[in-house]
């Protein structure tokens, strides 16, 4: 025993008849998620791979990892005891606009910043194309998937790489707020994968943004621990409202507006590094 280091005490060798690899975790087990996370966390960034374009693969990975019934079974159990939750799913809700909607909104509004920041830059409201949900698991991801844009400004997460940080990490946070932890763990992962690439590789490869990489994740959890369930709010009846005052009604606190530009210019190897 004295011959063996003291951080290496206690590990215990296993052996297997399996011919490839094998893990108790199912993460690990699935080959395409293993060569998508050593991509995601140690990779420089490059033009040929736009940031938005990695996340692409991992919806469909982790429709084959994760156990969907499982999920359901989650949601059904905290339904029960979650009547916040329950009504949010009895009611189903999904929003019907289109860009030429946001033109109507007065300047200041959040409406009006939705179709300044979102529209008129050309980006896509709705980031995945899905179906019309048919399962509890799918009417979550496609109110996420519409909420997203919305989630960047009422949370203070610019429209760039740093920016991104600040809705994932209030998303996060927000689940374990207000959900039992194994179904809050298992909504977390997508918002958990976003943020690899922006956590490991900044501090592996460009520490002058670790400050504002880490800025943007303490905002974000500020955000989520302050504030009401996010993941189940309704954007839409306050679109009029100036985005101070929107923020107030929808029960959004703590959110603090920072421009993230420069850094992730540099983040994204298209500025100079400047000490």
């Amino acid at each position: 025993m004295n011959d063996v280091p003291y951080l290496l005490r206690g590990v215990t060798k296993l052996t297997t008849d399996s011919s490839v690899l094998i893990s108790s975790s199912k993460y690990l087990n699935n080959p395409k998620m293993r060569d998508w996370i050593a991509n995601i966390t140690l990779k420089r960034n490059g033009p040929d791979v736009p940031a938005q374009a990695e996340m692409y693969p991992v919806v469909e990975m982790l429709k084959e990892i994760q156990d969907l019934d499982h999920i359901e079974e989650l949601f059904t159990a905290e339904r029960k005891k979650n009547p916040a939750l329950d009504a949010w799913f009895e009611e189903g809700y999904l929003s019907n606009y289109d860009a030429d909607y946001f033109k109507q909104f007065a300047p200041g509004t959040l409406g009006h910043v939705f179709y300044r920041d979102v529209i008129e830059k050309n980006f896509e409201i709705v980031i995945y194309d899905l179906p019309k949900p048919k399962t509890q698991l799918e009417y979550f991801n496609y109110r996420s998937g519409q909420n997203h844009d919305l989630e960047h400004i009422l949370t203070g997460g610019d429209f760039n790489y740093m920016g991104e940080l600040v809705p994932a990490w209030c998303r996060i946070t927000s689940h374990f707020k207000h959900l039992s932890p194994e179904l809050a763990g298992e909504l977390s992962v997508m918002s958990l994968c976003v943020t690899l690439r922006y956590t490991v590789r900044t501090l592996l490869h460009y520490p002058t943004v670790w400050p504002t990489c880490q800025n943007a994740i303490e905002r974000g959890m500020r955000v989520g621990h302050a504030s009401g369930p996010i993941f189940m709010f309704k954007y839409e009846p306050v679109f009029h409202l100036p985005l101070a005052e929107a923020r107030e009604a929808l029960g959004i606190h703590g959110a603090e507006d920072v421009d993230t530009t420069g850094p992730s210019m540099v983040w994204a190897e298209k500025a100079p590094v400047t000490a």
